[in-house]
């Protein structure tokens, strides 16, 4: 078991605060909490000190003595860098209560200002917790991974365009579902963009593109953009040559009078799974390669030139959870940011990662009617349509990521 420790001040003493405001916090006790501290590096007087980095070169001494602090063993230890004058001392002490802790005394140095006895008190629960190692076993973000059958299996509710708007449950129950699914559903939502808008302002902001604000279109090849026909559209993700794609796509038809037109869905993260279990090193590949995408709009008013550079597949480093798929062959450019002796190498890694997207078992097609909402997480579902024929009106927008997941988190979930 590894553990890694930063410095913690309280908040009521912060990063440049003055040397009178520190000398009348040192004396508060608490323990280490989201809401009550903070971690960070300490600036000091002199010279920018750094406790953090002090934490960091006795790292190996507090891994080794872990164990015996939770099995309650040592009751001190001076933590001090011989070769460093200007560090200062720090003690820990053990408490051995039933909420085992560890209790950290800050000693003044006698060459600087600074921790001059300050308490700082740390949950051992929660050192383990936000351990690098605990932290690698952490999922950001818990998700059920599907199939077709595996979604229509879930039976997974649509939540009613009043309870959506009106209280706290319809709306976590429908963020609960997004968040698991990547898709989501409102029914009964009047068919207008007046509608639509209030509905996606109900959990965040409305993020303005190129597109404008709320988008409102038909098959009238008014914008440079193959949406903009009645032409079946191969799974994608939008806004690739986005430096950062859009979050979460909003969708409303309004109106159709023709045939066809279903719109495709696929689970892009279930899709890069399976890459990851029957060819990990092809998985790596599309982590590590990055890619340009280019739009070049010129039609009418419309003058636009986007790129977006990244991999195909986005994970965190230190748990190596995939949080983000950039796939459109539509939009994908120039491949000139690959080395040569690796390209073939990538082709064939992209070319298992369409297999399994174009899998007929991991397409779930959806008709989209007036009064029903798609929601869509654009960072993990792919999305395409069967050709149509007949008048068709769609009206949606784009969210910004972060206010949903905002959103989210004040209803208590986990995003």
């Amino acid at each position: 078991m590894r553990l890694c420790l930063c410095a913690c001040t309280d908040t009521r003493t912060s990063v440049g605060a003055s040397a009178h405001t520190r000398a009348r916090a040192h004396t508060h006790t608490h323990t280490h909490t989201h809401t009550h501290t903070r971690s960070q590096p300490m600036a000091g007087m002199n010279g920018n000190l750094c406790i953090s980095w002090m934490w960091c070169c006795r790292l190996s001494h507090l891994q080794s003595r872990l164990q015996d602090l939770l099995r309650g063993r040592v009751t001190f230890s001076a933590l001090q860098l011989p070769h460093f004058k200007s560090s200062f001392p720090l003690a820990i002490h053990w408490h051995h209560t039933a909420s085992k802790s560890l209790k950290c005394v800050w000693q003044q140095h006698e060459d600087h200002f600074g921790p001059d006895g300050h308490v700082t008190r740390y949950d051992l629960d929660w050192l383990v917790k936000n351990s690098y190692e605990g932290q690698k076993q952490k999922v950001i973000q818990p998700r059920i991974l599907w199939n077709a059958e595996i979604y229509q299996k879930a039976q997974v509710p649509s939540v009613d365009f009043q309870s959506f708007l009106e209280t706290k449950e319809g709306l976590k129950n429908f963020l609960q579902n997004f968040l698991l699914y990547g898709i989501a559903f409102v029914e009964n939502v009047p068919p207008t963009q007046e509608h639509t808008e209030k509905l996606a302002e109900r959990i965040s902001l409305i993020r303005e593109t190129i597109y404008g604000r709320m988008w409102y279109f038909t098959s009238d090849f008014s914008r440079g953009d193959t949406a903009y026909t009645k032409l079946a559209l191969d799974r994608h993700t939008d806004t690739t040559y986005f430096q950062e794609p859009c979050g979460i796509q909003v969708f409303h038809c309004l109106k159709h009078e023709g045939t066809g037109g279903r719109t495709l869905l696929v689970d892009g993260f279930y899709a890069a799974e399976q890459v990851l279990q029957k060819a990990p090193e092809e998985f790596e590949l599309l982590s590590q390669v990055p890619l340009k995408h280019e739009y070049i709009e010129n039609v009418g008013e419309c003058h636009n030139h986007m790129i977006g550079v990244g991999p195909v597949l986005n994970i965190y480093p230190w748990n190596k959870e995939l949080y983000l798929i950039r796939y459109n062959n539509y939009d994908r450019a120039v491949i000139n940011t690959v080395p040569y002796d690796i390209v073939h190498r990538w082709y064939t890694a992209h070319r298992t990662l369409t297999t399994e997207l174009r899998r007929p078992e991991n397409e779930f097609w959806v008709k989209l009617k007036p009064g029903r909402v798609l929601f869509i997480d654009n960072w993990r579902v792919l999305h395409g349509r069967e050709s149509f024929t007949g008048y068709r009106q769609l009206c949606g927008c784009y969210l910004t990521r972060d206010d949903v997941l905002n959103t989210a988190r004040l209803l208590g979930l986990q995003a």
